[in-house]
């Protein structure tokens, strides 16, 4: 049934103020008829929307991105919107919180300029990606390959160039984000996390934010309470 395809999923949806309202309500939209919880995070309490040539209506944000735990989430959707991603890119805090998805190996999925926030995580290295035209030159810069397509999945990565993509770019979404069931400690040390240098980023991402603790030599991941949860052998 399409309406328990996402149950029990829980969607952050990371923007500020500039972001394109389609390329925020489409999804979202999508995302709550599969039956998914979707929060939006910011570092404001409310941000405003862009319409295609002028501001829209203001949106409220249900956790501020140094409130949110990012255990809690299954998967990352990253709007457009030209002023959105570039602020995001100068946050230190935002751009963490989406290196964390990226490293651990859950479904991120950006559109129009959104992609242009994964170049400022130095993680986009040999990944295929698209984007709005003008972001090409950025992408390759950091690395990865950009083509033209409507939908481009690399690995865990879904982009889409525009909103017109948006029917196909929901559609991955829709099966990406269904798929997640490995939690973060199970997928590190299964060794999904293929490439080593996103497992070092990621691990010093955790140990920055407090989710990670040095016991014993080895690194365990905590709750915000430091409640022992998992642990996560080098």
């Amino acid at each position: 049934m399409e309406q328990q395809k996402l149950k029990e999923k829980k969607v952050a949806v990371l923007i500020d103020n500039g972001f394109e309202r389609v390329e925020l309500e489409s999804p979202v939209e999508k995302l709550r008829q599969a039956g998914a919880t979707v929060e939006i995070i910011s570092n404001k309490d409310k941000v405003k929307a862009w319409e295609v040539d002028d501001w829209g209506k203001e949106v409220k944000v249900d956790k501020m991105v140094d409130q949110a735990d990012v255990h809690e989430y299954d998967a990352l959707l990253l709007p457009g919107g030209v002023m959105n991603p570039d602020y995001l890119r100068i946050d230190q805090k935002a751009i963490d919180f989406v290196k964390y998805f990226i490293g651990t190996q859950k479904p991120v999925a950006a559109i129009c300029h959104g992609p242009w926030t994964l170049v400022e995580t130095g993680m986009v290295k040999g990944r295929k990606l698209t984007s709005y035209p003008s972001l090409k030159t950025d992408l390759k810069n950091a690395g990865a390959e950009w083509v033209d397509r409507e939908v481009v999945v690399d690995g865990n990565l879904i982009t889409s160039r525009n909103p017109d993509d948006l029917p196909a770019f929901n559609e991955k979404v829709l099966e990406m984000f269904s798929s997640v069931g490995v939690s973060v400690s199970d997928d590190l040390n299964s060794g999904s996390t293929q490439d080593s240098e996103l497992k070092r980023q990621v691990t010093d991402t955790m140990h920055k934010k407090g989710h990670i603790q040095v016991e014993d030599g080895n690194d365990r991941f905590m709750t915000r309470d430091d409640e022992l949860k998992h642990r996560y052998e080098k």
